[in-house]
């Protein structure tokens, strides 16, 4: 291995040179961690870079991914004067590996000193995706075989906010378009009830966007579409991101509880008005309060996202909307840091939101932490993104038995996923289920993620999602006999 750094990074784009581009994801995600906001340039000669990386040769991929990575990040570390959370980890889902080291019969310490000694972790993060790993390991453990879950998604939103990037749409500018999308969305859940019938539905989740920007009409036609199509009725939950406290009513609530939906997320993500506003929420605090408590008169387990790391706060602002919270005693709570999202206006106007830049302190950690607690709620899954606030994670808290399970499935690919709308990304579980740690990767086919192309395409989404499902039932028959 040989790493060079001929001059420290700058405040501009840090010049890259690495001999073997197919490892320039992992050694991206190092960079970026230890110099936030500098995204690197990759240069053709080594004589141009500022880090020159040979990547040294090794007995397989996984030995060498895991040796640039520690010998980079050693090297970055002791240049920085400090460490990592997460260690070496850049990926998603850090509690794959904790299931597998479980899986293959490690104790619960044993598990945190692998997670410590092989990928650098802290010994709270080490801790963390274990704890995690042993509740999601007896979440899986009643699931059906051959199970499946649905996503429906709904791209659009009261407005956009300014860090989100997800395929969202501000819904008063698509007019009729609405109806034509919902026609082709349920043209498609219509579609799949050919391969999906006979099937067991594990869970079904309603995201977006915000699916209750749709108008109460909307909901119960494309509602009563999904009950007419597919058989839900050993469906262990039926979720619905209500989310935006602006877009909930009474009317729609009264929608959702009729179709069976058990489970929704209302979700200010701050509870400080000037935060609100900078974001561009377009509804106050006292808006969230009316729909929390309006949804309080349902049978609904209430989930309540946060967001800490947003423009202009700090621990007295999220003490105080982590008090505000605990008042109103949520079923879960998800706490999100907040990530630098590419297509974000976030990420576009950074130079405007920098200098109050955030930084997470391990004081608002253990807030956050303290505030679960105290609503008697325990970490139950967990994901990280890149360009994360801190290099830290976001994490669902549930109290005992309320733990959203479509969360868990999908984060660690256990089940297949049937999804309809745009964007929306179907997996196919291959081999065996992912809680052992030896399932082989998943397949994906991804429907057009704009919502005009979607719509215009939607004959042809249609028969390559049947193919895409009625192969794999093909081959799970044949791998029987």
């Amino acid at each position: 291995m040989s790493i060079q750094i001929t001059s420290p990074p700058g405040e501009g784009p840090i010049r890259l040179y690495i001999d073997n581009d197919s490892f320039l994801y992992d050694v991206y995600g190092l960079l970026t961690a230890f110099y936030p906001g500098n995204r690197p340039e990759i240069m053709s000669e080594a004589s141009d870079a500022q880090i020159v990386i040979n990547v040294p040769e090794a007995p397989d991929r996984i030995t060498q991914k895991n040796t640039l990575k520690k010998e980079l990040y050693n090297e970055l570390s002791r240049r920085q004067g400090h460490t990592l959370p997460w260690g070496t980890l850049t990926g998603v889902r850090p509690t794959k590996l904790t299931l597998r080291e479980l899986d293959r019969g490690r104790s619960f310490e044993e598990t945190v000193e692998y997670m410590k000694a092989n990928y650098l972790t802290s010994e709270k993060k080490a801790r963390l995706a274990t704890e995690i790993a042993v509740r999601e390991r007896q979440m899986m453990s009643s699931l059906h075989d051959g199970s499946v879950c649905l996503y429906i998604g709904i791209p659009f939103c009261p407005s956009i906010c300014l860090y989100c990037s997800f395929s969202s749409y501000a819904i008063g500018a698509f007019g009729d378009s609405v109806e034509d999308y919902l026609d082709a969305l349920k043209t498609e859940i219509k579609n799949a009830s050919r391969v999906l019938n006979g099937r067991h539905i594990e869970a079904v989740y309603f995201g977006g966007g915000t699916p209750t920007s749709l108008s109460a009409t909307q909901l119960d036609g494309l509602l009563g579409t999904l009950d007419s199509s597919i058989d839900l009725s050993g469906t262990s939950e039926f979720t619905v991101e209500a989310g935006r406290p602006d877009s909930i009513t009474d009317d729609k609530l009264k929608v959702l509880a009729s179709h069976g939906v058990d489970r929704i997320s209302v979700n200010p993500q701050t509870l400080q008005q000037k935060t609100l506003d900078t974001i561009g929420r377009r509804h106050t605090v006292d808006d969230f309060c009316r729909a929390y408590s309006m949804a309080r008169n349902y049978p609904f387990l209430i989930n309540t996202d946060l967001i800490v790391g947003l423009p202009g706060e700090v621990e007295n602002e999220v003490r105080d909307t982590l008090e505000r919270i605990v008042e109103l005693s949520p079923d879960n709570l998800t706490v999100h840091s907040l990530a630098k999202k590419r297509a974000s206006r976030l990420t576009e106007q950074w130079d405007e939101f920098a200098s109050g830049a955030f930084v997470y302190t391990d004081t608002i950690e253990q807030l956050v932490f303290d505030a679960a607690r105290r609503l008697d709620m325990e970490p139950y899954y967990m994901y990280r993104q890149k360009e994360i606030a801190g290099n830290m994670e976001n994490v669902g808290f549930a109290r005992a038995g309320e733990e959203c399970l479509y969360n868990v499935l999908m984060m660690e690919e256990a089940c297949d996923i049937a999804a309809f709308g745009a964007g929306a990304v179907s997996k196919r579980i291959s081999g065996t289920p992912a809680h052992d740690g030896m399932r082989e990767k998943a397949d994906r086919i991804r429907n057009p993620k704009d919502v005009k192309n979607y719509i215009d395409r939607i004959e042809e989404t249609v028969q390559k999602k049947d193919k895409f499902f009625q192969l794999y039932s093909v081959k799970k028959t044949s791998s029987v006999i």
